[in-house]
């Protein structure tokens, strides 16, 4: 085997560790290819005799890469739009291709992704590497550019707002009754069924990104949310539930096209989060599958 060929084969061993690296940090799919990629070719490029710990160095510079994307994302102002939910991991019951299950190993929720949307892209940086990739402080520093210390305090100050503002949701079986719930009042039009199954201060995010005639937005409030959802009763007999990030959901495909992924968020029989993505052109570069009936 020459070197190309053994760089080949273990790049494709780390590729499924990497992209889960890549899809934390950017909450995009198709970024963390993206990102992955540059790897791939970063890798090409450098003298790989010399590196001692390739798993390492691959998962820094995929660090790099993305602390850089997400650098650009902010100097562009993507994040002045009022809600971006992230990409969502869509799939059916039991259908778990291997990448899908590194993707989501340590149940990264949608509302998790959401919440390191709102962190800086260095603390977003040390708390994934660290806190989900056990990356040490002394590793991680010089991706940062600061010292070992203040890396630390960077994760500690991600850590408290990734603690503060998830919980940890029921079991699956307990967030499937609920979403059935929320499904049959959602195809009955009925108004008080859905205000039951939700947490009185439940917030739905909505990206719809550029769809015209729409705005994304965030609504907080059972009476309102369940409002929300009266408004789209017409799409509720084409709602099948599916996983979204490990946890219950929705896929609404009318005709077979897209329209929503929801994904839920069920703590103590109810729903706290609803994030919806309804942005036609991220949709259709899922490559969704959707459950027939």
């Amino acid at each position: 085997m020459d070197e190309n060929d053994f760089l080949a084969e273990r790049f494709t061993a780390d590729r499924p560790r990497l992209k889960a690296v890549a899809y934390r940090m950017l909450g995009s799919l198709s970024e963390a290819d993206d990102a992955v990629q540059e790897a791939w070719l970063k890798l090409h490029r450098s003298e790989a005799s010399e590196i001692e710990n390739l798993s390492g160095w691959l998962t820094t510079v995929v660090g790099r890469v993305c602390l850089d994307m997400l650098r650009s994302r902010t100097a562009r102002r993507e994040d002045s739009l009022e809600v971006r939910v992230p990409d969502p991991v869509v799939q059916g019951e039991g259908v778990l291709d291997p990448e899908q299950e590194v993707l989501m190993a340590d149940s990264v929720g949608l509302a998790l992704l959401v919440v390191l949307e709102t962190l800086g892209p260095a603390e977003r940086l040390a708390f994934v590497l660290h806190d989900m990739f056990g990356m040490p402080f002394d590793e991680l520093s010089p991706i940062v550019g600061r010292t070992p210390a203040a890396t630390r305090q960077l994760a500690s100050r991600a850590r408290r707002r990734v603690r503060d503002t998830t919980a940890v949701p029921d079991d699956l079986p307990r967030q499937r009754e609920v979403l059935d719930a929320f499904i049959a009042a959602s195809r009955g039009g009925d108004f008080e069924a859905l205000v039951a199954v939700l947490d009185p201060d439940v917030v739905l995010r909505a990206d719809v990104g550029g769809a015209p005639m729409m705005a994304s937005k965030e609504v907080r409030g059972a009476r309102q949310v369940a409002g929300q959802a009266m408004l789209f009763r017409q799409y509720a007999r084409f709602a099948r539930p599916v996983l979204v990030n490990g946890g219950v959901g929705i896929l609404t495909a009318p005709g077979g096209r897209p329209l929503s992924v929801m994904g839920f968020t069920v703590v103590g029989g109810k729903v706290v989060e609803i994030d919806v993505l309804a942005d036609p052109e991220r949709l259709s570069r899922l490559e969704l599958a959707f459950p027939a009936g």
